[in-house]
C-alpha cells in the first residue's frame, strides 16, 4: 500500500551534528586558553553558556545560521565580564569565523541513504523532504547530494520546525494521516510534532545527539512509533506495519 512519507534531513539522510561537535570543541579549547589561569572558565561552564546562549536564539527565531557563531561571541563576552578580561576584536572575528564555517563543509550522506530512497521509490511509496533551517544552506545541501531525484517538487524548507510547521505542511497538501509517516532522529522536531498531528513516526536514532532534540514523550501514538539505527531498517519496518 502507498504511504507518504515525510524525511527529515539533517543526521537522518546526512551527516550534521558531528560538525557542530567538532567546531565546539575548537571553541571550548581556544577559550580554555585564552582564559588560562582563570577558575570560572571550565570546559563544562564553556559548553553549558554556549548551549544555553544558542538554545535561546532558536527558541527566539529558529533555525538562523548566524546563531551558532552569535552563541561564541555572547559566551566569549559573558566570561570576558566576569572575569574582567578585555574583549578583543581579533579573537571574536576569530569566534565568529570558526561559527560559520560549520555550514561550508561538504555534505556527506548517512550509510544506505541513496539505497533505502531508491527501494522505498521503487516500492511505490511517494518520498517528501522536510527540512529546518535557512532555504540557502539547506537547498545547497540539497542539490550537492541530488536528492531531487527522489523528492522532485516536494521538498518543504522551514525556519522554524515545530507542530505548527508540520501541520501547515500536512494541510495544505493532499496527505491521508493514516498513511503518513515521519522520518527523523529530532524527537522535538521531528517525532513529537508528527505525533501531535495524529501521523505516524519513526525515530532514527542517532549515536550521538545534540541536547536541543531530545525531549519526553508524553502523549499516545494514534498510529505507528518506531525507533529504527540505520536506514536500511526503514522499508521492511513500514511494509511489516502496512501489512499487519
Amino acid at each position: 500500500m502507498k504511504q507518504q512519507l515525510l524525511f527529515d534531513l539533517d543526521d537522518t539522510l546526512i551527516y550534521c551534528n558531528r560538525y557542530f561537535f567538532e567546531v565546539i570543541d575548537q571553541f571550548a579549547d581556544s577559550l580554555k586558553t585564552w582564559f588560562n589561569g582563570y577558575s570560572a572558565v571550565t570546559d563544562s561552564a564553556i559548553r553549558d553558556k554556549q548551549m544555553e546562549f544558542d538554545l535561546a536564539l532558536i527558541d527566539k527565531s529558529g533555525f538562523k545560521s548566524e546563531h551558532f557563531p552569535r552563541s561564541f561571541l555572547n559566551t566569549y563576552q559573558h566570561f570576558c565580564a566576569i572575569t574582567g578580561r578585555d574583549c578583543s576584536k581579533q579573537e571574536e572575528n576569530f569566534l565568529w569565523d570558526i561559527g560559520i564555517s560549520v555550514y561550508q563543509h561538504d555534505t556527506e550522506p548517512y550509510p544506505n541513504m541513496e539505497q533505502t530512497l531508491t527501494q522505498l521509490a521503487s516500492e511505490g511509496h511517494e518520498l517528501h523532504l522536510y527540512t529546518g533551517g535557512e532555504p540557502k544552506i539547506q537547498q545547497r545541501k540539497i542539490d550537492q547530494m541530488e536528492l531531487g531525484r527522489f523528492f522532485e517538487s516536494r521538498i518543504y524548507i522551514r525556519q522554524l520546525k515545530n507542530y505548527d510547521a508540520l501541520e501547515g505542511i500536512l494541510q495544505s497538501g493532499s496527505f491521508d494521516r493514516t498513511q503518513t509517516w515521519m522520518i527523523g532522529n529530532s524527537i522535538r522536531t521531528d517525532v513529537v510534532p508528527a505525533l501531535t498531528a495524529g501521523i505516524h513516526a519513526i525515530h532514527m536514532q542517532a549515536q550521538e545527539e545534540w541536547h536541543y532534540n531530545i525531549i519526553p514523550i508524553d502523549l499516545e501514538p494514534k498510529g505507528a512509533f518506531l525507533r529504527l539505527q540505520q536506514l536500511l531498517d526503514i522499508p521492511h519496518a513500514i511494509k511489516q506495519f502496512v501489512s499487519r
